[in-house]
C-alpha cells in the first residue's frame, strides 16, 4: 500500500488507509547510531552541519516505517541565532550564561534573519525535501513557543516552579510584553523559514505551558501564540500546537489557529479530542514511560489510544511527550510495527 502524504492527509483530516506516525525526539535518544555521532559532535555542532543534519534526522526513518521526519535540531536554534549565549548541557538541558534581569536584557533579542542566522538549518531542510518527498514522509519543523523560550532565558535553564518567570509575568508586566513580543516575531520568522525551505508543517512546542492556569494562559502566553498561528496560517501548511499539562487549557488551544492540537498522556485521547472539536486534527498520545513495559503491556496501550480514536480522521499517533532517555530500541521499532497493523486492520 502507497503511503504517500499520510500525515499530511491526517493532519488536513482527510481518510487515510491507516494511522500516520511520527515520535517526538526520534533523532536520536535511542538510537546508537545517534550516540556514535555525539562522541565526536554537540548538538548544536550537528545542527550546524547540514549533510550531518540531515544524516541524523534521517536515522530513524532507516530503522522505522515512520509517516514524518522532524528536522533535528533544538526550540534554543534561533536565540543562539541572534546571540543568546546559551549551551545546551547534557542531561540539564538549555543553559543561559546571563539570564534576563530588566528591560537592558531585551537588547541581545535582535530580530531574527533566518539566511544570515540559521542557513545551516534551511540547507538541511532542502536536503531532506529532496530525499523525502519523492518517498512521501513529511518534513517537519519547529520551534519553541514564547512562554517556553522566556522561562529559559529567565530562569536561566530548567525549572519545575517557575517562581522567576512568574515574578517578572505579574511584577513586570512591561518587560514581559517586551520579551513576549521579540520572542514573537522571532518565533515567526523561524517557523516560516522552515516551511519556505522545505518543511511540510511545523510544530510549535508550548512545553512548559501546563505551568499556567486558563486565566494565566490568556493574558500572559495566548495573545502571542495566536499572533505565530495567525501569521503562519497564510501559507495553508499544517500546523501543529504542542504542550504539557494542558487539559484545562485545551478548550483555550483550539481556537488559537492550529490545524493539529497534539495532547499529552494526562488526558485520555477521545475525552481531549472532545475538548478541542473534531473540526480540528489531534496528535497523540501515548505515554513514553509505556515503552519500558513489558511489550503485551505496550501494545494494550497503544491500542487504547487507536480505540479512542474511533478511526475518526485526522489522528496522527505519537507520544505524549519525547522519548526518554534509555527508551529500549526494540520496544520502540514493535511499537511502529504495531500502530501500522492494527490501524490498518481497524480502517
Amino acid at each position: 500500500m502507497n503511503p504517500a502524504g499520510l500525515f499530511l492527509r491526517a493532519a488536513r483530516r482527510e481518510p487515510v488507509p491507516r494511522t500516520p506516525l511520527w515520535f517526538m525526539r526520534q533523532a536520536g535518544r535511542v538510537l546508537p547510531e545517534y550516540r556514535a555521532v555525539r562522541e565526536r559532535w554537540s548538538l548544536l555542532e550537528i545542527c550546524r552541519q547540514p549533510a550531518l543534519c540531515a544524516d541524523v534526522t534521517l536515522q530513524p526513518l532507516r530503522r522505522m516505517p515512520l509517516d514524518a521526519a522532524v528536522v533535528f535540531s533544538d526550540i534554543m536554534l534561533p536565540l543562539t541565532g541572534v546571540g543568546v549565549d546559551l549551551d545546551i548541557v547534557e542531561g540539564v538541558g538549555p543553559v543561559i550564561a546571563h539570564p534576563l534581569r530588566s528591560a537592558a536584557d531585551l537588547g541581545v533579542l535582535r530580530p531574527l534573519e533566518p539566511a544570515a542566522d540559521v542557513p545551516w538549518l534551511l540547507e538541511t531542510l532542502a536536503i531532506l525535501r529532496a530525499e523525502l518527498r519523492p518517498r512521501g514522509v513529511a518534513v517537519l519543523g519547529f520551534a519553541g513557543a514564547p512562554f517556553t523560550l522566556a522561562s529559559y532565558l529567565i530562569e536561566g535553564r530548567p525549572t519545575r516552579d517557575f517562581v522567576r518567570t512568574k515574578t517578572v509575568m505579574y511584577g513586570e508586566p512591561a518587560l514581559w510584553s517586551g520579551l513576549m513580543e521579540r520572542l514573537t516575531g522571532i518565533t515567526i520568522a523561524f517557523l516560516a523559514a522552515q516551511l519556505d525551505a522545505g518543511a511540510d508543517a511545523v510544530q510549535l512546542f508550548d512545553s512548559w505551558i501546563g505551568a499556567l492556569g486558563p486565566a494565566d494562559y490568556a493574558e500572559y502566553a495566548e495573545p502571542w501564540v495566536r499572533r505565530i498561528f495567525s501569521a503562519l496560517a497564510p501559507r495553508g501548511a499544517p500546523l501543529i500546537h504542542f504542550g504539557t499539562g494542558t487539559s484545562a487549557l485545551l478548550p483555550q488551544m483550539k481556537d488559537d489557529g492550529a490545524s493539529v492540537i497534539g495532547v499529552d498522556w494526562r488526558i485520555p485521547l477521545d475525552d481531549a479530542w472532545d475538548r478541542i472539536g473534531h473540526e480540528l486534527a489531534i496528535q497523540g498520545n501515548l505515554d513514553p514511560a509505556v515503552l519500558f513495559a513489558p511489550r503485551v503491556v505496550m501494545e494494550a496501550h497503544a491500542a487504547d489510544v487507536l480505540r479512542r480514536a474511533g478511526g475518526r480522521p485526522g489522528h496522527i499517533f505519537n507520544l505524549g511527550h519525547g522519548l526518554l532517555p534509555g527508551t529500549p530500541l526494540e520496544r520502540l521499532l514493535q511499537l511502529a510495527d504495531f500502530v501500522h497493523e492494527r490501524s490498518l486492520a481497524c480502517a
